[in-house]
């Protein structure tokens, strides 16, 4: 199951084909414009809480509305697998859903439906993570669902084989079928040499044939523990009550033994740039990629940068798009992000090329328009678009309690810190031109780059 709007392991090629970022149609309102910094979104005013056997618990109460957004963010993704056993945790998305001690298969999602409600998962690099949203009188029974599939997932054979079947099947749809699918996890396996990263949370075909049952019982006993998930709770309810029902179905569930196992090794320092030159079959037309390393999500740095991305691709008004796609046309398309996540990832640039253009040509184009913001200072019109693009992004994620649940959970399991989601903003309104500059010259750089080119298969004979 995979939440609809999520970004994450979804490849960067599949959304290759969408427009990236907040058009200028959708800017602030002009007053707000000038005056940003009297633009905030809500307070969140939540509380915070730790179980005697690990479990992170988040509450923010909410009355506007009688509805709950109930989400269970385990701390395994991606990265946390070990080579040759590539995509475990996405196998667990699924697998959650097939029943436990008290619960049969399928019917997890079936109650929550019966009373009005609905509910889904995603798995990224750094998490998996399960929500609920249903009406509010029905939050003890919903607690009391996610504590049984955490305390006695049922991972039997049969359903070990049938969900292998089915994430084997998503990932030829999405990935192994799909015009350019391959490009993400092959500029990631030459980005990263040694890191989790080097492979998308998808996992290999070749990997999930091999695994036994020994093997994924092992992967859910190690990580799908009470210590290594964070429970938030957000809407119509009382913090007391819904502290005292968690306590009751989540605090019988044992820890893990010893520390969860970490097993990524740190990514040595690239000292210059990787190529890589691959051809696909079902590729239309010729594309270049550029991946450069750049810091994890909420460093100091990763906010001129996400700034910088802003300027570089939010929207057909940003400089990639006006470049290559209007005045240049040598792209179809010309965009560019940063995947900012638990440990230090990589910044995209990419471009799908018209015909007659050569992959060659792009990343020429590419590297010249982000050269520019290392050796002229961003205007202060188009930093303020930018500002007011982080600005409009907050204050819409705190349009519902869902994306509340999102911001708080990824605070507190990646940022280590739920305060976060009411003070980050600020780390992106006080960014300067020149730390624009700063991290340009820093971070575009050719020995932190991994250039991916692509070219369509010459036709079968």
């Amino acid at each position: 199951m995979m939440r609809a709007n999520t970004r994450k392991w979804i490849p960067a090629a599949a959304a290759i084909f969408l427009a990236i970022g907040v058009s200028a149609s959708l800017m602030m309102p002009l007053a707000a414009q000038d005056q940003p910094s009297a633009v905030r979104p809500p307070k969140l005013d939540f509380t915070t809480h730790t179980l005697s056997n690990g479990l992170q618990v988040v509450l923010l109460e909410d009355h506007e509305v009688p509805v709950i957004d109930l989400q269970v963010w385990y701390h395994v993704g991606g990265k946390d697998e070990r080579p040759g056993h590539t995509g475990f945790a996405h196998l667990f998305e699924h697998l959650m859903f097939k029943g436990s001690a008290h619960v049969g298969p399928d019917e997890h999602s079936r109650i929550i439906e019966a009373v009005g409600g609905f509910d889904n998962a995603e798995t990224g690099d750094d998490s998996t993570n399960f929500f609920e949203t249903f009406p509010s009188q029905y939050l003890e029974r919903v607690l009391w669902l996610e504590a049984d599939r955490m305390g006695s997932l049922n991972v039997d054979d049969a359903n070990f084989k049938s969900e292998r079947q089915v994430v084997e099947e998503e990932r030829r749809v999405r990935v192994d079928n799909q015009p350019y699918g391959s490009i993400e996890e092959d500029l990631r396996a030459a980005a990263f040499t040694v890191h989790g990263y080097h492979h998308t949370p998808i996992g290999s075909i070749a990997d999930l044939d091999k695994a036994t049952l020994e093997d994924v019982r092992a992967f859910f006993n190690t990580y799908y523990k009470p210590n290594n998930a964070t429970l938030v709770i957000v809407g119509d309810f009382k913090s007391d009550q819904a502290l005292a029902w968690t306590q009751k179905y989540f605090e019988g569930i044992p820890a893990s033994a010893g520390p969860i196992p970490r097993p990524n090794t740190p990514e040595p320092p690239q000292t210059a740039e990787r190529d890589v030159a691959k051809s696909y079959t079902n590729t239309p037309l010729p594309a270049v990629v550029i991946g450069y390393k750049i810091p994890a999500r909420y460093a100091p740095d990763s906010y001129p940068l996400d700034l910088a991305s802003n300027v570089l691709a939010g929207g057909e008004s940003s400089r990639l798009y006006q470049a290559l796609v209007y005045k240049d046309q040598i792209a179809v398309q010309a965009a560019g992000s940063g995947d900012f996540s638990e440990d230090p990832n990589l910044f995209w640039a990419y471009a799908i090329m018209n015909p007659g253009h050569t992959p060659e040509d792009g990343e020429k184009a590419i590297v010249t328009i982000l050269d520019g913001l290392k050796t002229q200072p961003v205007g202060a019109n188009e930093l303020q678009k930018a500002k007011n693009q982080e600005i409009s992004g907050f204050i819409l994620g705190r349009d519902t309690d869902e994306n509340k649940a999102i911001a708080l959970a990824s605070a507190t399991l990646i940022g280590k810190n739920p305060d976060l989601v009411n003070t980050e903003l600020d780390r992106y309104l006080k960014v300067t031109p020149e730390d624009i500059e700063r991290v340009a010259k820093e971070y575009f750089v050719s020995q932190r780059a991994t250039i991916l080119t692509i070219k369509p298969a010459a036709p079968a004979q």
